[in-house]
């Protein structure tokens, strides 16, 4: 009876992991193999083959996606970083009211990105929030247009500041929460060697920082190559990205040979990128607390 309670405690930290490996494999591992699978697979005589990849390397329309697609996190991720580390490090100084700011900051975690496209498309539009009050207060004469093809860099711009708007608060939770770590007797230290605040956050803070900054890049750089609410609601495919091509492929043309093809791209640049971070941000000894 001993033995056999004892090989049940042994196994119970096995039980305990099998709702996650269930949910991984038939959620994640099975729709990935399925997606593989279609990627290399001939639509028409269903062997084996690259045919897909060289129909989509073929294509403008994935160049052109490709390159919107690494502009916009080119942009948008250093503009995320340099605003949420500013919001961090005014929320862990403790100022009064802190905590209304953190509730502000926080607020866009809890808007979806096909509702903070919509917010952003009843503030832009010809007839939108920004041009009433602009009108309404006689600073322009006409409806600005940000929206619209012959407007396309009113429209990068416009997705630009939705992303801004709607994902650093991502970035800002993660980076608060590495700089809540952070020690204090390290700051006191430094300001007793006469280190003012610029010293403080270059050689003190940001160095541990590390661990908190390489996640939240992780994480955004991920949620940026797979970003499609927002542009879709917004300019549609005037403004083409990756995941955009990948929806249009599966619904539009309905053709998942090719909109897999596109899945597993994402996920290749996903995975380089994420190395590179790892890489460029792995912590060296001493600078984690």
């Amino acid at each position: 009876m001993k033995d056999i309670k004892s090989k049940i405690y042994d196994f119970f930290p096995l039980f305990l992991f099998l709702p996650s490996l269930t949910y991984l494999i038939f959620f994640i591992g099975y729709p990935t193999l399925q997606a593989v699978l279609l990627a290399f697979k001939d639509p028409y005589t269903g062997i084996f083959s690259l045919v897909n990849f060289k129909r989509l390397f073929g294509d403008y329309h994935f160049w052109e996606a490709l390159q919107f697609t690494f502009l916009l996190a080119a942009v948008v991720i250093p503009l995320q970083v340099f605003l949420a580390l500013i919001m961090a490090l005014i929320i862990n100084s403790r100022i009064r009211g802190y905590m209304t700011f953190l509730y502000i900051f926080a607020m866009p975690l809890a808007i979806s990105d096909v509702a903070a496209g919509l917010i952003w498309y009843s503030i832009l539009a010809p007839s939108g929030f920004l041009n009433k009050f602009l009108l309404g207060t006689g600073i322009i004469g006409k409806p600005m247009y940000f929206l619209g093809y012959a407007f396309r860099d009113r429209e990068f711009l416009s997705i630009v500041v939705t992303e801004i708007w709607r994902a650093t608060a991502i970035v800002f939770v993660i980076i608060l929460a590495g700089l809540q770590t952070i020690s204090k007797d390290f700051l006191e230290a430094a300001e007793v060697f006469g280190a003012g605040m610029w010293i403080k956050l270059k050689d003190v803070i940001l160095p541990l920082l590390k661990p908190s900054l390489q996640a939240a890049l992780l994480i955004r750089t991920l949620f940026a190559f797979q970003v499609f609410g927002v542009i879709w609601v917004l300019v549609g495919r005037d403004i083409p990205v990756l995941a955009g091509e990948a929806y249009y492929w599966q619904t539009e043309i309905r053709n998942p040979h090719i909109s897999s093809a596109y899945a597993l791209m994402i996920a290749a640049f996903s995975i380089i990128v994420s190395i590179g971070y790892i890489s460029l941000l792995r912590p060296r000894v001493g600078e984690v607390t």
